[in-house]
């Protein structure tokens, strides 16, 4: 068991947090009982108090060179990782994204710790019979989501929470600079589990039928599952900040 010492660090904390929340979390189109959602509560707590000093991350500066000129435009840091959730820090240069992809039966928090980002989130939607989308649908090639919402946060934000059925795919931006956050994914991303990592884009309405969408709240779109976009990938970097022991 770790100290006092260890104890008093936001990021142990947060991870000490995080393997109570998921140690047993709601099964998939589970609704949450009383004991996850305090505790998840209590993580997106911890979560939001989370600051880059605390990791001892100093922000980069934003006349850094963009990702064209080289180097990966995304790196991650690892802290942690345990058969129930994975924990690090993604840093993003002026500019870079994490293409729209998906966190299959997995649960997420992001929280940002410098700089800003816009974060897109959808929600796959019961495919529509009788056309030739749904054809395509079903042998794999279209999915039929919903844009939920659309928003930027900054480190004075609340995290950003997704769930296996609410807000799973989403699309990350650097907008106005260099920015990074912390992650926390739950369980992690294992391909021999069924958990990969799948990428997709959005068809522009004039390559697909879209219904009159003026009375629909949310956005409908057909996103097409592709291979990981040749622009990004991401690089490793040490972590600096606190050790943290589960």
């Amino acid at each position: 068991m770790p100290g006092d010492g260890a104890m008093t660090s936001i990021v142990q904390r947060i991870a000490r947090q995080a393997l109570v929340t998921f140690r047993s979390p709601p099964r998939l189109a589970e609704e949450p009982g009383k004991a996850f959602l305090e505790s998840h509560a209590k993580l997106s707590g911890l979560m939001t108090e989370v600051r880059a000093a605390d990791l001892k991350l100093v922000p980069r500066r934003a006349d850094e060179r963009p990702p064209r000129h080289g180097g990966p435009p995304v790196t991650y840091m690892h802290i942690c990782e345990t058969d129930q959730f994975s924990m690090g820090v993604f840093l993003l240069k002026s500019g870079a994204s994490i293409p729209l992809h998906d966190h299959p039966g997995m649960h997420g928090m992001l929280k940002v710790l410098y700089g800003k980002v816009r974060i897109s989130c959808f929600d796959r939607l019961e495919r529509p019979a009788g056309s030739a989308q749904a054809a395509a649908a079903q042998a794999g090639a279209l999915r039929r989501y919903a844009l939920r919402s659309t928003g930027e946060y900054t480190e004075e934000s609340g995290p950003c929470v997704l769930s296996p059925d609410r807000d799973n795919l989403h699309q990350i931006d650097a907008v106005d600079g260099p920015t990074a956050f912390m992650d926390i994914l739950a369980p992690p991303y294992d391909p021999d589990d069924g958990r990969d990592c799948h990428y997709y884009r959005v068809l522009p309405d004039s390559e697909v039928s879209i219904p009159d969408q003026k009375d629909q709240k949310e956005k409908e779109v057909w996103l097409m599952e592709i291979s990981q976009p040749p622009d990004f990938w991401c690089g490793g970097e040490p972590y600096p900040g606190p050790e943290v022991c589960l």
